[in-house]
């Protein structure tokens, strides 16, 4: 098992055939969204009015997850929706190597006394994770996903609703819709 240093000093820090991984400073778990260019869908007023119905709309949608990622950054929480992205990204791997080089990574960048973008858990949960990271699966992380996803619906949302970012989207697409 590794022991999941930061340091990189150590074998679990290696690949098999000897050569140095990425540190944390080389690699993004969750590669950056490019800005919508000018052939990218812009979000519909509809799909924009019914990000403030709820919550799982606005996870859902593309568009929505970029917007609402922008006001994380505003607010200094992004790290919320990078280790959520990471985990989705992480429950659609198949290969174990690759779990378990994923899981790890997570666990480095977002669970990690030790890491800049740690997210808060509390102490059951990072529990629950440390045993898990034994032997890592797909569903290492669900419990702290659910717990991140909890925390933005209940904190950072009901602010992203009454952010300057989403009344000036709301207020530009609902503009560019009346002229068309």
């Amino acid at each position: 098992a590794c022991c999941f240093c930061w340091c990189c000093c150590c074998s679990c820090s290696w690949d098999t055939a000897g050569s140095p991984q990425p540190s944390r400073a080389d690699r993004n778990t969750v590669p950056l969204p490019s800005p919508p260019g000018p052939g990218s869908a812009k979000p519909t007023p509809e799909e924009v009015r019914g990000w403030a119905q709820s919550f799982d709309k606005l996870m859902k949608s593309p568009a929505g997850r970029n917007v609402f990622r922008e006001f994380l950054r505003t607010e200094y929480s992004e790290e919320n929706m990078l280790f959520w992205l990471a985990c989705e990204e992480l429950k659609n791997e198949c290969n174990k190597h690759t779990i378990d080089e994923k899981a790890r990574m997570i666990y480095e960048d977002y669970i990690s006394i030790l890491s800049p973008k740690e997210v808060s858990l509390d102490s059951r949960v990072r529990e629950v994770i440390n045993r898990k990271m034994q032997e890592p699966s797909s569903h290492t992380f669900d419990d702290a996903q659910l717990q991140i996803y909890t925390l933005m619906h209940r904190d950072s949302y009901p602010r992203f609703l009454n952010s300057a970012i989403y009344k000036s989207l709301l207020q530009s697409v609902s503009r560019s819709s009346s002229e068309s």
